[in-house]
């Protein structure tokens, strides 16, 4: 059984003393409900990962970035490097949200790089795919999740060292969260494309979240769904009562 990944991203969002805060109040419910079958990953702000850093240690609470530069070092204004991540404290890096998708021009080959230059770094990366809602309505997309699927993963590497998250564009901050029904099936899309290129085993470690206006009274459902491994949570993540309720409905 894939352990349950339930991932804050944190976005643009929060102050040190705010973010340090809910960091430490998410530490010490955990300290007090002792060992859980679930993990707990939180994606804060560049500028925020080292006193959040603080914050967790000691607590099972692993830390991401938000993003990183495909190349390791260089001439690139504003970016930052898988390498300083995991400096950084961080485990995990998200790459490929839709966001930088959009807002950023990033395209699946980009993604891939990105992926594979945190794999280099000794970070877990957590690629991005959905499709749009105009895509949606044209019934194409299944056949953009494959595209993004095929484009951006890592495919040479172990896959137990990377995680799909699946985030319909439509819903991700919209309120809107796709019915049960259309993630089994985007779900069992993303399994089979991963047992085609990686075959039963290796398929069979690779953890697929869902992401997409999951709040506390919908994370029961949606974590129940089939080959859905666990959660990519956005504004819900930063407050710390409601993170932990989608946390525990994982079971």
């Amino acid at each position: 059984m894939r352990r349950k990944l339930i991932a804050g991203n944190w976005k643009m969002n929060g102050l040190r003393a705010d973010s340090v805060a809910l960091a430490g109040a998410l530490a010490g419910r955990l300290h007090r409900a002792g060992p859980q079958g679930w993990d707990m990953l939180i994606c804060p702000p560049a500028p925020l990962l080292v006193p959040v850093a603080g914050a967790i240690a000691g607590s099972p609470i692993v830390l991401g970035g938000q993003d990183c530069h495909s190349e390791p070092a260089g001439a690139h204004t504003g970016d930052v490097s898988a390498a300083m991540l995991k400096d950084a404290g961080c485990s995990h890096v998200i790459v490929g949200h839709s966001e930088r998708r959009g807002d950023h021009g990033e395209d699946d080959a980009l993604v891939r790089a990105k992926a594979e230059a945190a794999l280099a770094a000794g970070l877990s990366p957590v690629v991005c795919v959905g499709e749009t809602e105009p895509e949606r309505e044209a019934g194409g997309a299944l056949s953009v999740i494959q595209r993004q699927i095929e484009g951006s993963l890592p495919w040479q590497a172990d896959p137990a060292s990377f995680v799909v998250a699946y985030e319909p564009v439509w819903a991700i901050g919209t309120g809107r969260t796709a019915s049960s029904v259309d993630i089994a099936e985007v779900h069992a899309h993303i399994r089979a494309l991963l047992t085609q290129r990686l075959g039963e085993d290796g398929a069979r470690q690779v953890r697929v979240l869902y992401g997409g206006s999951v709040k506390p009274g919908n994370a029961a459902e949606i974590l129940a769904v089939a080959n859905v491994d666990g959660a990519l949570v956005g504004g819900a993540s930063l407050k710390a009562e409601e993170f932990w309720a989608i946390a525990t409905a994982s079971g």
